[in-house]
């Protein structure tokens, strides 16, 4: 496995950039390195954010770069990207950014700082620092390589400005009319402890937020084939609920007897057993697909 950190040219995810940049590649995979038009032109965004649009359709698993004719060619992804493209491209349910956040979370390779800010730091609370020694300490125990000290402190930065509306950082400073936070601060997965000293706290969602097939989807995506899956792993395996949307383990309990009412899985708590049984064996992309028919209804 390789690492890669600060590939975001400091910016984070704005509201509106990743369905702009499905809709243009689906008409032009090669929109990034085309030679004959402006790709500046064509998005309407500056040079660096033309190069973080680029990498965050990736990071977010929305997207893959592979190289066609000797020339780097970007396409939705078949089992994600065009699912989200052909039901919400417009990026307007919670659900597509639950699922989004899904992918990026566990995106080891390509978003690094977010992989192990959900599944390796493990402090409710924090400070920049607190990050910073962590993600070292965790990288030189995988033999990783240790990016330079700027560089996991810029990918911090970009994590908060993902997860916290500006009103939150600047109060005084921003312009309640403006419009280009992240979308992921809908999800309420990151909170202000301590303006002035710069200390957050990993935050809970609400449970309202958990469509059934959402929440099926990611446990699909890491349960390897079994049909019966321990709710510690649920907890804080790798990649899975607990970890990608901060998860207590009352809220995902409750999460849980709602996806039970709905038959698609049973919960067992007896005979020293506390396991969840999946009922059918989906794939990820089965229930991606189930829940936006769910919401049609």
């Amino acid at each position: 496995m390789s690492v890669k950190f600060k590939a975001h040219e400091t910016f984070f995810i704005r509201k509106g950039w990743l369905s702009k940049g499905m809709r243009h590649i689906a008409n032009k995979p090669d929109l990034f390195v085309d030679k004959n038009e402006n790709p500046m032109d064509i998005l309407g965004l500056g040079s660096n954010m033309v190069k973080s649009l680029r990498y965050w359709l990736q990071a977010t698993g929305l997207a893959e770069e592979k190289i066609e004719n000797k020339k780097h060619i970007q396409r939705l992804t078949e089992n994600f990207g065009q699912v989200i493209f052909e039901n919400d491209r417009y990026i307007e349910e919670i659900g597509t950014l639950l699922l989004i956040q899904y992918k990026l979370a566990s995106n080891h390779d390509n978003a690094s700082a977010w992989y192990y800010f959900f599944n390796h730091f493990n402090l409710q609370e924090f400070s920049r620092e607190d990050f910073i020694v962590e993600i070292e300490k965790t990288l030189l125990s995988e033999n990783e390589n240790v990016p330079p000290h700027t560089t996991i402190s810029s990918d911090f930065d970009c994590i908060v400005s993902t997860y916290l509306p500006r009103y939150k950082l600047r109060k005084a400073e921003v312009d309640p009319e403006n419009n280009i936070d992240c979308p992921f601060g809908e999800l309420n997965l990151l909170d202000v402890l301590d303006r002035k000293k710069g200390v957050y706290k990993k935050a809970t969602p609400l449970v309202s937020i958990f469509n059934p097939w959402v929440v099926l989807a990611v446990i699909v995506a890491n349960t390897d084939g079994r049909s019966e899956i321990r709710l510690n792993d649920l907890l804080i395996g790798k990649n899975n609920i607990g970890r990608v949307f901060n998860l207590n383990s009352g809220l995902m309990l409750e999460i849980l007897y709602n996806i039970e009412k709905t038959g698609q899985l049973k919960i067992i708590r007896t005979s020293g057993l506390d396991v969840i049984q999946l009922k059918k064996n989906y794939t990820f992309e089965e229930c991606v697909k189930n829940y936006y028919k769910d919401i049609e209804k």
